[in-house]
């Protein structure tokens, strides 16, 4: 039996396992194994582990008979960064098994010729560094390897001038099949699918941890025609993909979860059949940006998303291209992270202590790639050690990730700054605005969270372009702690938030810093503020220099904001900053906004009049009280209300808290 027929399709081997010996054109290996019909030797279905490909990349065009990749030529294996380019440069076809980890010690882009089939063997088969370019070719296949780890540290928008960091680039190129392949943490782009690129299949592939996923377009014209089905797109921020002026984009059975901005979207004269797909904790999660755009969106479902769902228009219809076998999309998140991916390449990371360093001394660059590195669902306890720097990015702890420690490495919460800049009322590309949420630069989701020892900044210029809403740290999940921690930004500087008007959350701030000037501690939530400095900025008026807290908190929930022990500070003119005011949210009936400030040193900067009225709602409907205070701005009269002794006992942080006794409750 001839070497090629053995193979079968040659290029869409399955390595299995690790090889003991370098395979060379006339022998197989004995522990390469080909894909057999209906199963593999695992058991894995067929229809994760096909021999050839299937969608667009299967049909004929532009001469070819569809994509075979490097089969009608020799098996060689790269196991240097160099061999690698070498090989994917060569003129002739190729089969190239990738070995081991490959490693470039400055990023390339390693350009790839016609012909060439790039397949890793084992487990452990990745290429760190680097990433390909296929510009003017065809026939390529990529399977079974990981391509990771290019991302500049600090550059988390991917804005530098020297950052191209694609995994895989696509120009005017054709027949591409990438097939259980893992791309993560690159600088730029994770796929590039570029001028007028062309019969693409993207299946069972992992792409996770970056700011951009998969972008396709920078054409004017409409011609890419492409099949996007049984990928896992998880912990990135946009693109995902972002599709635009495609021809047909068939996108099916794909797996979306924890997506920072905004899920699949149809750009120009795009036309894209959104079908038996799930989307769980992604924000506008279907988008048809232009008029001339046609999003199908049928089947699909979404869990705990909000905004843009759009469908408009009939764009194709794919059966008359080819067959397809379309899974419940119910199921799609069970199939696809099984399948996903290289094999034997989702071993359970039970590592519980990660570094994230921005001088390449820690495991991670950014944040939010050290906290996609915990598997969704985990409830093991994990601490992410952030060293000293200013990280620039927008960071989201996720639901499913509870339980997780994010701490900076000293005891000065200056040492660690993470930073963004995004306002409320900032209007997305694809329309609206970001909104608070949106707006906030750190969001915890997860039960358990803690943070301590670091600065979270919404660095948002109010000076230089008008007053919003920006949020620096948002909460929703309950049990979350925040010890010797800043929150710099002006107005709605933290938000104690909920997951709903019924739901109940409660946060403690213990030893924080918290600065800002208009209602910068708010939200319907319940949070204990012990022994923090709270700073009302000087907006330089000598009336109105802002106000601290505004709650919104449900009429059935009897605690919402308490600050005890702490020191009520500012620059401002005395008299000039109010304790707070009741907000009703969107006119909420259920809202009785609450707030009592005890125990606590309050400055000259406290208006007389203490709390103030909002929105046409005056601030005796609001459940406001005060209990043996100190300082100038320490008021008793009317409009300083005051609790008995008694009332006091039952607006302790023992009480705010309940069954939850945090570490350093005391």
């Amino acid at each position: 039996m001839s070497l090629r027929r053995l193979l079968g399709a040659a290029t869409a081997v399955v390595m299995l396992g690790s090889l003991t010996a370098i395979p060379a054109a006339n022998a197989v290996p004995a522990d390469t194994r080909t894909v057999k019909a209906g199963t593999d030797v695992q058991g894995t279905p067929e229809a994760m582990w096909k021999e050839t490909p299937d969608g667009f990349a299967s049909l004929p065009g532009y001469g070819l008979s569809g994509t075979t990749g490097g089969q009608a030529g020799r098996i060689v294996t790269a196991a240097t960064i160099q061999e690698l380019k070498d090989y994917a440069a060569a003129s002739e076809p190729l089969v190239i098994f990738i070995r081991g980890t490959l490693t470039a010690a400055d990023y390339i882009k390693i350009p790839v010729a016609a012909n060439k089939s790039f397949i890793g063997v084992g487990a452990d088969a990745e290429v760190v560094n680097a990433g390909f370019k296929l510009n003017s070719v065809s026939n390529v296949i990529f399977r079974n390897f990981t391509v990771r780890d290019s991302y500049i540290p600090g550059d988390w928008d991917g804005k530098s001038p020297e950052n191209d960091r694609d995994g895989l680039q696509l120009d005017t190129t054709h027949h591409v099949w990438v097939d259980h392949m893992k791309f993560q943490r690159m600088g730029d782009g994770l796929i590039d699918t570029r001028k007028d690129s062309d019969l693409v299949t993207y299946s069972w592939n992992v792409f996770a941890d970056n700011n951009k996923a998969l972008g396709v377009g920078w054409s004017a014209n409409a011609v890419t025609r492409m099949t996007v089905h049984h990928n896992w797109i998880r912990n990135t921020t946009q693109r995902n993909f972002s599709l635009d002026n495609t021809a047909a984009a068939h996108v099916y059975n794909n797996y979306l979860q924890d997506i920072g901005q905004y899920g699949m979207m149809g750009r120009n004269a795009a036309k894209v059949v959104l079908e038996g797909n799930t989307f769980t904790a992604v924000q506008d999660p279907v988008v048809a940006k232009d008029p001339a755009t046609e999003v199908v969106n049928r089947d699909n479902i979404f869990n705990g998303t909000r905004g843009r769902k759009d469908n408009v228009g009939a764009a194709f219809d794919p059966t008359q291209y080819y067959t397809y076998q379309k899974d419940d999309a119910a199921r799609v998140p069970e199939i696809v992270a099984a399948g996903a991916g290289p094999r034997g390449n989702s071993a359970p990371n039970n590592t519980t202590e990660i570094t994230v360093a921005l001088d390449g001394t820690g495991d991670y660059g950014s944040l939010q790639a050290a906290i996609g590195s915990v598997p969704s669902g985990s409830t093991l306890p994990r601490t992410i050690t952030v060293k000293p720097g200013t990280y620039r990015e927008s960071v989201n702890i996720w639901a499913d990730r509870p339980n997780l420690t994010i701490q900076g490495a000293t005891a000065n919460p200056a040492d660690v700054v993470i930073t963004y800049d995004l306002p409320a009322s900032g209007v997305k590309f694809f329309g609206g605005t970001w909104g608070a949420g949106g707006s906030a630069t750190l969001n915890v989701l997860a039960e358990g969270t803690t943070v301590r020892n670091l600065t979270v900044e919404n660095a948002y210029d109010e000076a230089a372009n008008g007053g919003s809403q920006a949020l620096a740290v948002r909460t929703v999940a309950d049990k979350v702690t925040f010890d010797g921690t800043r929150f710099l930004g002006n107005q709605d500087t933290y938000l104690a938030d909920t997951t709903g008007r019924d739901a109940t959350a409660r946060t403690y701030l213990k030893d924080c810093y918290i600065e800002g000037d208009v209602d910068f501690i708010y939200g319907r939530g319940t949070a204990v503020l012990d022994g923090c400095t709270i700073h009302s900025l000087d907006r330089g008026s000598a009336t109105n220099n802002g106000y601290i807290v505004a709650p919104s908190t449900k009429n059935s929930n009897p605690y919402g904001i308490l600050i005890t022990n702490s020191t009520l500070t500012s620059d401002a003119a005395p008299g000039t900053v109010s304790l707070g005011r009741p907000w009703f949210a969107s006119s909420d009936p259920a809202a009785h906004p609450m707030a009592v400030i005890r125990d606590s040193v309050l400055g000259n900067h406290i208006a007389v009049q203490g709390w103030a009225d909002m929105s046409g709602h005056a601030w005796t409907e609001g459940r406001f009280a005060e209990f043996n205070n100190t300082g100038p701005g320490a008021y008793v009269n009317e409009f300083h209300p005051q609790l008995s002794p008694a009332e006091a006992l039952t607006f302790t942080k023992e009480a705010f808290l309940g069954d939850w006794t945090p570490e350093g409750r005391g």
